[in-house]
């Protein structure tokens, strides 16, 4: 059987990790080991704060609304049940920017509603 070198696939693999790294502070960016494991807790942290960014956009959506509407006398909570008993589906993300952008097409929207 013929003998079969194994640096290329290994090195491969070890440059593409350090490449990656690149950036990260420290030994986690030129050791293969602690860049692995610098990797890993990093796609981690990706990935819980890419469901964490939808919370905390939703969240600020919320307090723009909650603003907006407390200029036109009404609360936030109000206003969002007033819009589910007329059968509205407006999200929340475009009420937003309706009250942050067009000011004058959001109070008449709210007038409509109320």
């Amino acid at each position: 059987m013929a003998r079969v070198k194994r640096g290329v696939m290994a090195s491969k693999r070890r440059k593409n990790v350090l490449k990656m790294a690149k950036g990260f502070k420290w030994r986690r960016k030129s050791t293969f080991r602690a860049a692995k494991e610098a990797l890993l807790k990093a796609g981690k942290y990706a990935h819980r704060d890419r469901r964490a960014k939808k919370r905390t956009n939703r969240r600020l959506w919320i307090i723009r609304l909650n603003n907006a509407v407390r200029l036109l006398d009404l609360t936030y909570s109000k206003f969002i049940n007033i819009l589910k008993d007329k059968k509205i589906e407006i999200d929340r993300k475009v009420l937003s920017q309706m009250a942050a952008e067009n000011p004058e097409v959001f109070q008449k929207l709210v007038e409509k509603v109320k």
